[in-house]
């Protein structure tokens, strides 16, 4: 059964056709279309390239939103985190589950069930979310910065459910230090 989401609001502006969700303008689009587009950016440049291009576009969005709505809604430290994961997880991306987080050590573990990616192409065999890395990264460091801390981040995914004998996604988040570039 499918159920209407009231804490997530849409808005239409009649005028102009404007779709807008917590402040900010959106875009929607059927899963097929994003992921085909996705799936031909891929192909041109390689996962590789693209997964590079992506996680510093993801990483900066993913800073700003988490500055907006911090202030917006007067969140700090973890909780800012957890509304970014509850709302990722209401715009179908996915349900993502915060397993872990230390704001202090800039470490997290983050599970996606419910892929997108794993639903449009399944089990393909190799990481197809790759574009979510540096939204949990540019999350995480915006928070630190916030409170203060000069400690930076990297994340990678670990797993997909895209992957043979995975059921979820795994990403984890760790300092820059003890992640390799």
């Amino acid at each position: 059964m499918t159920k209407m989401a009231p804490e997530l609001p849409i808005e239409v502006d009649v005028e102009t056709g404007v779709w807008t969700t917590d402040a900010l303008p959106m875009l929607y689009v059927p899963r097929h279309f994003f992921i085909n587009n996705h799936i031909a950016v891929e192909q041109a440049l390689g996962v590789e390239a693209y997964a590079e291009i992506l996680y510093h576009a993801g990483y900066k969005s993913a800073w700003h939103w988490c500055e907006k709505e911090a202030e917006l809604h007067g969140l700090a430290g973890e909780a800012v985190f957890e509304h970014y994961m509850t709302r990722l997880s209401q715009r179908g991306w996915g349900r993502f589950i915060t397993e872990a987080i230390d704001l202090e050590a800039g470490t997290a573990r983050v599970r996606l069930e419910h892929s997108a990616f794993v639903y449009q192409l399944g089990k393909v065999g190799y990481r197809v979310e790759y574009m979510f890395t540096g939204w949990f990264a540019g999350a995480m460091d915006q928070i630190m910065a916030a409170s203060g801390s000069g400690l930076r981040t990297r994340a990678e995914q670990t797993q997909s459910a895209a992957e043979p004998g995975c059921e979820v996604g795994r990403f984890e988040v760790q300092p820059l230090a003890t992640v390799p570039r």
